[in-house]
């Protein structure tokens, strides 16, 4: 196998990864001074940020159907022009007529361009990944989202040191939206020189060009089975592969609500609250000055790469649901910290030991193993539009918590003297425990096993 080829397509696969990260982290550091500039409510800041993750709903929307029609890398160069589209529109210089409403269209564009590349970028590494090291290869995805985040909040952090705050209010939010045109610029450059997937060219008749892609990928001796392999799955599956053959099928629709709900729970962590509103969060909830906010961002991104880095060393020897398991413990005893401290008015360093232990422990697990359950667990005929669905169930209800956590925590039933500010962390321990209970009861290990024999585990 030619470990060297398949990393560097892995990576320039991530950097949609990246740019998903970079975008989620601008905005942290964005509405914190934009919110102001424009003198936000906390409903209408909630709409700006949450209004890219309508493009991410319908951008994953079309995905599935864009994706097997032109194939994951032409999916992947369309997200990448939506992205740059998008950062430059967002940090249009103060003496072009930039408004609210303008803010929105080009976050939505943006979110279009997020849409497409996080349904087709784990699904392109997984088809060109052997099955001994396809969920590492998949954690790829998850840690480019990481380093985004991280890349981003130095950005930010650097921006900041300003000290003109004249300069930050008018013009630094928008430097901090350009900063995300180089990856944009590199991503988009790269993925010329990638090849198509190889699954994707058998499923269009284009054989030949697949066994060529898998002999430089995997060895010659690997090919022969793996084409016959991926040629009889597609064979034994109905055809169409559209809307229609999931729901003619029980077991297709079985996989699909178990994809969707351990989708639509990843954010019902509440990762998002924290990764969109962290300035404000520290801020608000924890006292920490202006000036210290982000600063402490950039801590919270460091916590959150290092975790994924174990999560990629693990989670082909330990499998995929005891890191869920572990994570979903830690996320648990994270956000008990941070909420007993807010409710009992104590808030300090154990507070900030909570938002750190959770950040870490979603990184161990839920941020990177669904990914990577996603990419694999829908069957070769109906992975396209399983995909497309369970990751738009994904952004829906990331919109769903990003639009209404801000008008949550302002609202006088958290403010009272019962919840504190602590009520949102008591609602998302809620579902980290259902995380538990879906997982065990429903998600098969996948770990070592390739794409055609995890068909069979749902039998």
């Amino acid at each position: 196998m030619n470990k060297g080829n398949l990393l560097l397509i892995t990576i320039v696969a991530s950097l949609g990864g990246l740019l998903f990260g970079y975008d989620t982290g601008v905005i942290n550091g964005t509405q914190f001074y934009f919110s102001k500039y424009f003198e936000l409510t906390g409903g209408t800041k909630g709409w700006v940020v949450a209004s890219a993750l309508l493009g991410c709903f319908f951008g994953a929307l079309v995905a599935g159907s864009l994706s097997k029609k032109i194939g994951r890398k032409n999916s992947l160069i369309i997200s990448a022009i939506l992205f740059t589209l998008s950062a430059w529109g967002s940090g249009l210089p103060s003496f072009l007529p930039q408004s609210v409403d303008l803010l929105v269209i080009f976050r939505i564009i943006g979110g279009l361009g997020i849409g497409v590349a996080s349904m087709n970028a784990p699904t392109y590494i997984a088809e060109l990944s052997p099955a001994a090291i396809r969920g590492k290869m998949v954690t790829y995805y998850q840690l480019a989202v990481v380093v985004g985040f991280f890349i981003v909040f130095l950005a930010n952090y650097q921006i900041d040191q300003s000290g003109d705050d004249e300069f930050d209010l008018s013009q630094g939010w928008r430097l901090m939206f350009w900063s995300e045109l180089i990856p944009c610029i590199i991503f988009l450059f790269l993925l010329f020189l990638v090849p198509k997937s190889p699954r994707w060219l058998i499923m269009v008749g284009r054989r030949e060009e697949a066994e060529n892609i898998l002999s430089k990928l995997h060895g010659q001796e690997m090919v022969a089975k793996e084409v016959d392999e991926i040629t009889d799955s597609i064979e034994k599956a109905d055809s169409g592969g559209g809307i229609g053959t999931l729901f003619k099928n029980n077991k297709f629709l079985f996989i699909l609500l178990v994809g969707s709900a351990i989708s639509a729970l990843q954010q019902f962590t509440g990762i998002n609250a924290v990764l969109y509103y962290g300035a404000d969060i520290f801020e608000k909830a924890l006292g920490f000055g202006e000036e210290d906010v982000l600063g402490q961002n950039v801590l919270l991104a460091g916590v959150n790469l290092v975790c994924t880095f174990i999560a990629m060393g693990t989670v082909d020897k330990l499998g995929r649901k005891p890191l869920i398991f572990a994570g979903s413990a830690g996320m648990i005893i994270g956000f008990l910290m941070l909420g007993l401290t807010l409710k009992f008015d104590q808030v300090g360093i154990v507070s900030l030991l909570g938002v750190l232990i959770f950040i870490g422990s979603f990184a161990l697990s839920m941020g990177p193993v669904v990914w990577v359950l996603l990419s694999e667990m829908f069957p070769n005929q109906i992975r396209s539009v399983a995909m497309s669905i369970a990751v738009a169930v994904q952004w829906a209800m990331n919109f769903l918590v990003s639009q209404s956590f801000p008008v949550l925590v302002e609202s006088e039933v958290n403010t009272g003297p019962f919840w504190n500010g602590s009520l949102p962390y008591f609602i998302f321990i809620f579902f980290i425990a259902l995380i538990i209970f879906v997982t065990y009861q429903f998600v098969p290990e996948t770990k070592g096993k390739s794409l055609e024999e995890l068909e069979e585990i749902w039998d």
